[in-house]
């Protein structure tokens, strides 16, 4: 059993002082404000319950930086996915295991203690399955044991190259499946998973899945969660229209069933009409705006919907930087620079941008992966502690803590974070940092000669 004491901890989505709370076996066992520091009690400034990452792809951290380069008149997400094929093409487990873990790593640096790996990379470099199906998602576990991450695993179901069953390219042949053999894939995958790990289902996208199939993998999995990839691209949205005569997301809306147990990722071309529907459905948006920025995808309503009561969390994705507060950054400034207003995604309650962004993260990453958000007992301990000794905290006070952090201080005003009451990270370092990034160095250096 250990004990910790905070000058601060955002408890209920507001500031409590003098807060101590008691760890045991990885969770919180008492919860205590307004209380002097016992005598062995490890003492910090300000404690955050760590943020879910709902979206990731941990294997694209190896190709961080090295798709910036202009290469065509139209480089746009489609000419940026045949440079991430071409990298994956020679990626062994032990790759995956290695560039994963770098990844993780710099996640619980930079304030996330859980992610949902959206795992589509099944099979070798000849398209062929493992001998044990679930191999590669093998490698994901491994790469979260080593770090100490919070694990959500979702296995990617990918069939078809395009909407209408079209036949998929050989860049994509390490993913594909049918429904068999995901569920061969699911099951191997399920019996890795351990601690309060947990997993759900993917289906990739309505590109990559047909009506059949995605009824199939509800059936398979009726309890959990379930991602999607949804309306991240303006083609995607003019496909679907083709194929169907509905948009992604009115096509799930309408015929999939979805409820709170979904999260349909990136949802950039919401329309008017989809986003308070959506909303109203009780799904999750996950939302990567440093990604989608990066990628050229499009700005999503956040506006609009977060009116209509619509619940978000944020996701890291190609892992391109990786930073909880630079997440939520981005999401407020695309919108300022849509909308060229400032403080918008604030409420009437809530007027203060940065603790609306964290609570509603908070509750919407935690949704999306299918455990419980924050601080309380019976809660693992999964803390996030601020240096308020950083300069970015200079003068600060309850009502601007986290506007500080998001706004102007980021990943470096962190100085520890514990995961299931583990500290993984001290003095802003993953613990492990040294050998991970040693592994992850050899893997890249490799690949990429």
């Amino acid at each position: 059993m250990m004990a910790y004491w905070f000058q601060r901890a955002w408890i209920d989505n507001s500031w409590q002082h003098d807060v101590r709370l008691t760890v045991e076996d990885g969770r919180i066992a008492a919860l205590e404000t307004g209380v002097e520091a016992a005598q062995d009690d490890e003492r910090h400034a300000a404690a955050l319950p760590g943020l879910c990452n709902v979206h990731s792809h941990g294997f694209q951290r190896g190709m961080a930086g090295l798709s910036e380069r202009r290469s065509r008149p139209d480089d746009n997400f489609w000419s940026w996915r045949e440079i991430m094929y071409r990298f994956l093409d020679r990626l062994t487990p032990e790759d995956v295991a290695a560039i994963t873990a770098q990844a993780y790593a710099e996640m619980l640096e930079g304030g996330f203690t859980r992610v949902g790996e959206f795992h589509y990379l099944h099979h070798d470099p000849a398209g062929a399955t493992y001998a044990d199906p679930a191999q590669m998602a093998g490698a994901i576990v491994e790469a979260s044991a080593a770090t100490g991450i919070g694990l959500t695993l979702l296995p990617v179901f990918y069939a078809h190259g395009n909407f209408g069953w079209a036949a998929p390219s050989p860049g994509q042949r390490r993913f594909l499946c049918d429904i068999d053999g995901f569920a061969r894939l699911l099951d191997g995958a399920r019996a890795k998973l351990a601690g309060d790990a947990n997993i759900g289902i993917a289906p990739h996208s309505l590109r990559a899945v047909g009506p059949d199939e995605l009824a199939a993998l509800l059936a398979m999995s009726p309890t959990g969660p379930v991602h999607i990839h949804a309306a991240e691209q303006v083609k995607e949205v003019e496909d679907c229209v083709a194929w169907s005569g509905a948009r992604p997301v009115e096509w799930l809306l309408d015929n999939a069933g979805v409820n709170e147990r979904w999260c349909l990722i990136h949802s950039t071309h919401v329309d008017a009409r989809e986003a308070p529907r959506l909303a109203a459905a009780g799904a999750v948006a996950g939302l990567c705006p440093i990604t989608e920025a990066n990628l050229g995808d499009g700005i999503f309503p956040a506006i609009d919907y977060l009116a209509a009561g619509g619940a978000f969390g944020v996701g890291t994705d190609s892992n391109i930087l990786i930073d909880a507060a630079g997440e939520l950054r981005a999401l407020e400034y695309s919108q300022r620079l849509a909308h060229r207003a400032r403080a918008l995604l604030a409420g009437e309650a809530s007027p203060f941008v940065g603790a609306n962004l964290y609570a509603r993260a908070l509750a919407g990453g935690a949704q999306a992966l299918g455990v419980e958000a924050g601080f309380a007992v019976g809660q693992p301990a999964d803390i996030v502690s601020l240096d308020l000794d950083h300069p970015s905290f200079a003068g600060t006070d309850d009502a601007t803590l986290l506007d500080r952090w998001i706004f102007a201080g980021g990943a470096g005003t962190i100085d520890c974070v514990w995961r299931a009451g583990v500290k993984r990270v001290a003095q802003g370092r993953h613990v492990d940092r040294a050998a991970i990034a040693a592994a992850y160095r050899k893997s890249v250096e490799r690949i990429v000669a």
